[in-house]
């Protein structure tokens, strides 16, 4: 694993959406109008763009992304002065709306997140299994040499 890619998850309706934009859209750029056509096209893609970070271990770099069908986008940083990986328990909503209506959908995740500067932090990793989540964060940390700050319990504690 030399790279290691976070990505926020596009909830399924939005994506429903941004494909049947994006069809339309490319129906209407080639045989209706190519303004009206690259419109909904651009909205299409927008719905299906997500963003998230990617790290490549082997390099010491890292870069904010937006991701397309798998494609990843940003330029390359190298890593700051990490100070320590923290992973922690949360709750991830997801937000669904349409025209008249909204719903809100909750679950349990975990997130690590690498401190630098103080409290600036690049989230890089979720997931909803905490042995995948504490194998990931000790590999930051023999890569890094830094600590490891398990707050997934009432209590904060270094590990």
């Amino acid at each position: 694993m030399n790279t290691i890619t976070y990505l926020k998850d596009v909830p399924l309706f939005k994506k429903v959406l941004g494909f049947a934009l994006s069809f339309f859209g490319l129906y209407a750029f080639l045989l209706l109008n190519i303004i009206f056509g690259a419109i909904f096209l651009t909205l299409g893609i927008n719905f299906l763009l997500t963003e998230g970070s990617e790290i490549n271990l082997q390099n010491n770099t890292y870069r904010n992304i937006k991701s397309l069908f798998g494609s990843h986008f940003g330029k390359w940083q190298p890593c700051p002065e990490f100070e320590y990986v923290s992973v922690f328990k949360t709750k991830e909503n997801q937000t669904i709306r349409v025209v008249t209506a909204e719903t809100t959908m909750q679950s349990d995740v975990i997130v690590l997140n690498l401190f630098y500067k103080g409290n600036k932090h690049i989230t890089f990793y979720k997931t909803q299994d905490k042995t995948d989540a504490f194998n990931v964060a000790e590999k930051f940390k023999s890569i890094f040499k830094i600590d490891i700050l398990d707050a997934t319990g009432s209590e904060k504690r270094w590990l």
